[in-house]
């Protein structure tokens, strides 16, 4: 009888355990994004649960409703709460997370920042989807050459405390110092916080506010897709360029009916998944986020660990992909 109650105990807390996951196999991993519902960060979430999957890890997906600061840093406080092992963070503010995130840390959970920078005090490495200055430079050139180097431009981005678009808009400003714009003007920028009823009045405004516009450059998938309904909406298709940064399985209509001839973009999965895979590597040891290591990770090959512009270390994904009416088809579907 003793045997057979002994038999039982150890039944129920073997149940116990897998449930509550203490018993549970690989490593958890966090990935916090700006907000909710936005198609970007769903891509992004695929990846990162194909990389946990590849390595045995377990996958969290989470964001504020709306693009906050106080929403991540909430968040970040229940992650410490359920001891995850990596947090991946695309942070609303480049140091306000900075606090939150050194308690992460010194609690023993590694974290790295993914698509939107935080300061390096807070993180180990940050995984940057593309070259910062060749994505600012490169949307310059191609409203440039949409309006034959003349005219009014104008940029609609997403937050104004955001470090990566802030960084492309430095650049963008940088690029239109050389002379071949010399006949260009930024007249503005305006911000829709990642929210597409904002941002599509922050375009309609500047259409009513700069009668003369001739371009807009919107650097994120939220604020370029309601740029291009705001020019269909406006009558301007053919009179308003427009290009920036946007998800081909939003961005097909508008290419097809002409209110954005060009928008580029790298792939969000293998971002989520090249932060997930980062991550898993962070908790086994394997890499520590120091300048010169190197790494697989899995199916998108070997990388390195380079300095960062902001003094930190990270990893680049790789460049801008163009996307326009010769393959937008081959690419709708796809994310």
């Amino acid at each position: 009888m003793r045997k057979v109650l002994l038999v039982l105990c150890l039944v129920v807390l073997v149940s116990l355990a897998l449930v509550s996951g203490v018993w549970a196999k690989g490593y958890t991993i966090g990935m916090l994004v700006k907000n909710v519902g936005n198609p970007f960060f769903e891509a992004c979430a695929r990846g990162g649960q194909e990389a946990c999957e590849e390595l045995g890890n377990n996958f969290i997906f989470q964001g504020p409703a709306t693009p906050t600061v106080e929403g991540q840093i909430e968040i970040i406080e229940n992650f410490i709460a359920q001891k995850v092992d990596a947090i991946c963070v695309s942070a609303n503010d480049f140091d306000a997370l900075v606090p939150v995130l050194k308690k992460a840390m010194a609690s023993g959970i590694k974290v790295i920042s993914f698509d939107s920078a935080v300061n390096p005090e807070g993180r180990l490495v940050h995984v940057n989807q593309a070259d910062a200055e060749q994505i600012g430079k490169l949307q310059v050139q191609a409203i440039a050459e949409m309006i034959g180097y003349e005219g009014e431009i104008a940029i609609l981005s997403a937050a104004a405390t955001m470090t990566n678009q802030n960084t492309w808009i430095r650049y963008m400003q940088e690029e239109l110092k050389d002379p071949k714009y010399a006949k260009m003007r930024l007249a503005a920028i305006v911000y829709g916080d990642d929210l597409r009823d904002k941002s599509y009045n922050e375009a309609m405004g500047l259409f009513k506010s700069y009668p003369n516009l001739k371009g807009i450059i919107s650097p994120t998938t939220v604020g370029v897709s309601a740029a291009a309904k705001a020019i269909t909406d406006a009558g301007l298709i053919g009179k308003v360029k427009l290009t920036g940064l946007g998800l081909p399985s939003e961005m097909a209509e508008w290419v097809k009916n002409g209110a954005c001839e060009a928008f580029f973009l790298w792939n969000p999965v293998d971002l989520g998944y090249l932060a997930a895979y980062v991550a898993g590597l962070l908790c086994e040891g394997t890499i520590t986020g120091k300048e010169g290591e190197t790494f697989k990770a899995g199916r998108l090959g070997e990388y390195t660990i380079r300095k960062s512009g902001d003094g930190g270390t990270e990893v680049l994904l790789g460049p801008p992909f163009r996307f326009d009416a010769t393959n937008i088809d081959e690419w709708k579907d796809v994310f």
